[in-house]
C-alpha cells in the first residue's frame, strides 16, 4: 500500500502543476509567467533541501563539492516536465576536463536550469554574496562550497577568489599534477543561447534551448599583464558562438547592473 501510496504522490506533484501550466497557458501568457516561475522558486527550495541533507555524507565521503551535482540532477529534471523546456547540451566532451574554471554568459535567474543541466561532478559554484541568505538555496550553496563574491567590496572578492585558486591547487597537488602543469587553470567557456524570446518578464514559454561547452583555453604560462587580452579573446569567441545557437530574431538581453558573470 505505502509503494501504491509513493507513486500516487509523485502522479499528483507532477500531474497537477502540469494540468495547472495547460490550462494557464490557453487562458493567460501572463498567468503561465506568473505560475511558471512560482514553481521554479519551489523547485529551486525542494531541491536545495534535498542537496542540504546530502552533504553531510557526502562530506564525510570526501566528495563536498557533488552536493552541486545533486541538486543539479535533482532540478533539471523536474522542473524540465513542469515547463516543457528541454536543454540540447553541445560539446559535452569538454565537461571531462579537470582542473578548469567553467566560465559562462549570464542573462537571469533561469540560469540556474540552464547549468544544472551540464554541471559536472566535483565543481564548485561562484555566486554573489547576497544569495548566501536566500532561504533554502543559500543554505545549500554553503553546504556545496560555494565561493561567494561581495561585489560592493572588490578587495574581498579578489580575496575569495584567490583562496578558492589556491585550494584547487592544492587538491590538484594531491591528485599527483607537478607545480608546473597546474600554473594557470585551463578556461571552459559554457555559451548558452539567449533565451529572451522564450523567457522574460510576463513571458515563459516551453521550448528547447541549446548550450555549447568550448573547448579548453590554455592559461598556462599567462601574466597578469596578458589577463585583459584573454578576457577580450574569451568574451568574442563566447559572442560569436553566442549569435550561432540563438534565435536571430531574439533582441539582446537588457543589462542588469546587479546580476553577476559566473
Amino acid at each position: 500500500m505505502s509503494f501504491v501510496l509513493l507513486i500516487v504522490k509523485a502522479l499528483a506533484y507532477f500531474g497537477l502543476p502540469s494540468y495547472l501550466l495547460h490550462r494557464a497557458s490557453q487562458s493567460s501568457p501572463l498567468a503561465r509567467y506568473y505560475l511558471c516561475n512560482i514553481l521554479y522558486l519551489c523547485t529551486v527550495g525542494f531541491c536545495s533541501s534535498v542537496a542540504f541533507f546530502s552533504a553531510l555524507p557526502l562530506y564525510l565521503l570526501g566528495r563536498r563539492y557533488d552536493v552541486n551535482f545533486i541538486f543539479a540532477r535533482t532540478f533539471y529534471p523536474i522542473f524540465s516536465r513542469l515547463s516543457g523546456l528541454r536543454i540540447i547540451v553541445e560539446g559535452k566532451e569538454h565537461l571531462q576536463v579537470r582542473p578548469c574554471v567553467f566560465i559562462g554568459n549570464h542573462q537571469s535567474m533561469m540560469d540556474v536550469f540552464l547549468v544544472a543541466a551540464v554541471i559536472p561532478k566535483g565543481t564548485r559554484v561562484m555566486s554573489k554574496k547576497s544569495l548566501k541568505y536566500m532561504p533554502f538555496f543559500g543554505q545549500f550553496l554553503q553546504a556545496g562550497g560555494a565561493v561567494f563574491v561581495d561585489r560592493g567590496n572588490s578587495a574581498v572578492a579578489v580575496q575569495s577568489l584567490q583562496a578558492a585558486g589556491e585550494e584547487i591547487r592544492s587538491i590538484t597537488l594531491r591528485f599527483g599534477f607537478s607545480q608546473k602543469g597546474h600554473a594557470g587553470l585551463p578556461l571552459v567557456p559554457v555559451v548558452f543561447e539567449n533565451y529572451w524570446n522564450m523567457y522574460h518578464k510576463g513571458i515563459f514559454n516551453a521550448g528547447t534551448l541549446k548550450v555549447r561547452v568550448l573547448p579548453p583555453i590554455s592559461t598556462e604560462g599567462l601574466t597578469t599583464a596578458g589577463v585583459g587580452e584573454l578576457s577580450v579573446c574569451v568574451r568574442e569567441q563566447m559572442l560569436q558562438v553566442l549569435r550561432e545557437i540563438s534565435d536571430p530574431s531574439a533582441p539582446p538581453p537588457p543589462h542588469d547592473e546587479d546580476d553577476t558573470k559566473r
